[in-house]
């Protein structure tokens, strides 16, 4: 099929550009002062992946949509057969399993399973004829979603599996999923986090049949919701023990980054200091204290949001945050427009994504979310991951130029 290229959304091209930009810039930022000349020249290999990630976003455009129609489901094979081989054969980095390496490059599957995830919900959910609240549409969308999570957190990586979750939650609204039963869906999570203390998790069952009872979901579902959350919340210790080390310190770290200030409350505490020292207008390019004095570690990747505010203060971070926002905007707006159900949840797929990650990365440097290690979009150091993310565009501009087909 013939691209005409001045019909594509400039505007939302331009801003991932934009961002692409501006992370390769700020990534100069964050080694110029490493003792390593490896870690120096970072930039250099973010730009050639920016121009691999541009070929590819090219080649995407071009791919008729119903090529991921019809694929959706043999590219979940796929990347299930992808997430059981690194289990076996992949490379082990601090103690996870996640990556395959070949010649030097770094391939994350679960990169795979993100686009495969969004295709096939996408499919589900467009050609299902099982109504919005049917238990079964519900089980076996969770069911899509929970295999693939499963796998990923024998990696183990808790970060990347809540992606998942992320694009099945907000798919679901899209596809017309009352925001009440999706709280509802969502409150044994709630019932979870509030068990650390009997009081809190008293009062929190009390005010949830309280909704039950003003809500009247149904008296089937009703008992399901209450014996789900009776569940989790009993299971606390369990589930607690079966985490990592690292992620039991990561969640008491972000409730108290004192606790840890040498080690694991570290990255956070200085994370803040960086922003906080920023001001409104920052330090200046390449005057970034932390960032100059070793101080700020992975500033590269998971805290380059913290380089951004320390050099460019307050507003450039809202520059950054501004781009973004115009983004999901334009993203909205695409899938409103949509005629295919199926290419409409396409993007809100994709966008799923790009929002959680942003949300998450930054909220992480700031304190507000536990370190995750979930790069933020389009400006962190990691070439899979730029690529990704430029595959993700492809669909959003591809969904929008092909707007008018069912």
């Amino acid at each position: 099929m013939t691209i005409q290229y001045k019909s594509l959304d400039w505007k939302l091209i331009g801003a991932a550009v934009a961002l692409s930009l501006i992370g390769i810039f700020i990534i100069y930022a964050a080694g110029y002062y490493e003792q390593s000349a490896y870690r120096q020249t970072f930039y250099e290999r973010q730009m050639l992946w920016f121009l691999l990630a541009i070929a590819i976003f090219a080649i995407i455009i071009h791919i008729p949509f119903r090529f991921f129609d019809f694929g959706a489901y043999p590219l979940y094979g796929l990347a299930l057969v992808l997430l059981l081989l690194v289990l076996a054969m992949g490379d082990t980095r601090l103690g996870a399993t996640r990556w395959f390496s070949i010649g030097g490059v770094s391939f994350a599957p679960a990169d795979v399973g993100k686009l495969a995830l969004i295709c096939t919900l996408a499919r589900f959910f467009s050609y299902t004829r099982l109504p919005v609240t049917s238990k079964r549409r519900l089980a076996l969308s969770f069911a899509l979603t929970a295999v693939p999570v499963a796998l990923i957190l024998k990696q183990p990586d808790l970060g990347t599996s809540l992606v998942f979750w992320a694009i099945l939650i907000l798919m679901w609204l899209w596809s017309g999923l009352s925001p009440m039963i999706l709280a509802l869906l969502l409150s044994p999570v709630v019932s979870l986090i509030t068990a650390s203390h009997w009081l809190a998790w008293a009062i929190y069952i009390v005010v949830l049949l309280v909704v039950l009872f003003a809500y009247k979901p149904g008296l089937t579902f009703g008992v399901v919701i209450v014996i789900a959350n009776l569940a989790f919340g009993s299971f606390l210790p369990f589930i607690w023990n079966r985490l990592a080390d690292y992620q039991k310190m990561r969640i008491l770290v972000f409730l108290d980054p004192g606790m840890d200030p040498r080690g694991a409350g570290y990255q956070i505490i200085q994370s803040k200091i960086a922003i906080g020292s920023g001001g409104v207008l920052g330090k200046g390019f390449l005057e970034g204290s932390q960032s100059k004095l070793d101080f700020l570690p992975e500033r590269h990747t998971d805290f380059i949001f913290s380089v951004l505010g320390e050099e460019f203060g307050l507003w450039g971070s809202l520059v950054v945050v501004g781009i973004f926002a115009f983004l999901f905007y334009r993203c909205i707006r695409i899938a409103v427009r949509c005629r295919s159900p199926f290419t409409s949840n396409i993007v809100i797929g994709a966008m799923a994504v790009i929002l959680f990650q942003f949300l998450v990365n930054v909220g992480m440097t700031l304190g507000m979310m536990p370190v995750t290690g979930l790069p933020l979009p389009f400006l962190s150091y990691g070439g899979t991951s730029l690529v990704m993310f430029w595959i993700l565009i492809g669909l959003i501009i591809s969904a929008e130029y092909r707007w008018q087909e069912y």
